[in-house]
This record gives C-alpha cells, sequence and structure tokens, in this order.
C-alpha cells in the first residue's frame, strides 16, 4: 500500500444535499488512486507532521517548487473568526490563478476537485498529509464531522488567496489547466475531456 493513502484518500461522491461534512460516498463506493488524482493535477505527499519545523522531506519539497512563504490557519468555530461565512465560502466552488497548497499538521477536512467529466472527487486530508491544488482547477472546501483542521498554507512569493467562483473559464490559468489537464490519453490520440 501507498503510505500517502494512510493520510489521503479519495472517492467519488453521491449527489446527496446532506451535511456537506459527511463522507458522501456513493453506493457501491469509488475510490480513486493518488495516481488518478495526479493525472488531475493533484499533487500528494505523506510527511511527518510532528517534526515539520525540522523536516527534511518538507524543506525539500519547499526549495524545489519554490514555497517561500508559509502560515498556519485553523479552521474550527472556536478558532476561525466568522466561522459559518467563511465555511460557507470555502465551500462555494471557485479556482485560484496560483496553486493551492495545504499541509495538514493536525485534523482533516475535504478538498473537493472537479474530473473531467465535471463529477466531484472528494479528498480527505488527514494529519500528515500534504496536497497541492494545480492553478485552475475547480475546487471547494469543507470540514468533516470532526470539525477540525489546522493547515500549513504554502506559497510561491506573497501569497493571494483571491478565489474565482465558478464560472471563471476565461481567465488564463483555467485555460491552462484544462490544456494542460483537461485530455486523456486514449492510444496515441488526445481526446479533448470537454467535448
Amino acid at each position: 500500500m501507498d503510505p500517502r493513502e494512510e493520510v489521503i484518500q479519495a472517492w467519488y461522491m453521491d449527489d446527496s444535499d446532506e451535511d456537506q461534512r459527511l463522507p458522501h460516498h456513493r453506493e457501491p463506493k469509488q475510490f480513486l488512486s493518488l495516481e488518478q488524482l495526479a493525472e488531475l493535477g493533484v499533487l500528494s505527499w505523506r510527511l511527518d507532521a510532528d517534526n515539520y519545523e525540522t523536516d527534511e522531506e518538507l524543506k525539500k519539497i519547499r526549495e524545489e517548487r519554490g514555497y517561500s512563504y508559509m502560515d498556519f490557519c485553523e479552521v474550527c468555530p472556536e478558532k476561525l473568526p466568522n466561522y459559518e461565512e467563511k465555511i460557507k465560502n470555502f465551500f462555494e466552488e471557485h479556482l485560484h490563478t496560483d496553486e493551492e497548497i495545504r499541509y495538514c499538521v493536525a485534523g482533516s477536512g475535504y478538498f473537493d476537485v472537479r474530473d473531467r467529466n465535471d463529477q466531484w472527487i472528494r479528498v480527505w486530508v488527514k494529519k500528515g498529509g500534504m496536497i497541492v491544488l494545480p492553478a485552475g482547477i475547480y475546487h471547494r472546501f469543507t470540514l468533516d464531522s470532526d470539525n477540525y483542521i489546522k493547515a500549513m498554507r504554502l506559497f510561491v512569493g506573497d501569497p493571494i488567496w483571491t478565489p474565482f467562483n465558478r464560472p471563471h473559464d476565461h481567465l488564463p490559468a483555467r485555460k491552462e489547466y484544462l490544456e494542460t489537464f483537461g485530455k486523456t490519453q486514449v492510444g496515441n490520440h488526445a481526446v479533448d475531456a470537454a467535448a
């Protein structure tokens, strides 16, 4: 088993309107591998969350990918000002013009991303899991039923957290995302997933 799968799991979501913090598995359950997520541009690592200050692997990732900025965000009713409003905003489908990098150092939460057929994939990130959502991917975030995550946020240069709620297909970041990850290979032919 891939050790990352102990801290990051992914599955296709059902269409239920029940509490967004529930797992929302389809029946039967449809899990995805981390390789399938990588085909959509979603990168993942398993790191030592208890020693993030001295973790050589984290340091190497930051150097290789140019993540010069770092801070922490705690999402829970007690720690996040305007919690209800922020959770609602996080769960609004959106994209960013830069990568979104989140490293879960405590707790857990769900990052939902769209596949090539516009189906929701739920990515459950637990303590020790780090994911990178590529610029231009439509996504959203919510807590799970434990109602707590502490995440390290990384960024190249000065952080820009601007969400562009769907639809923003005209943005260069969205066009570049579709050009890079929106096509599937069938034999030697690229097939446009949007077609």
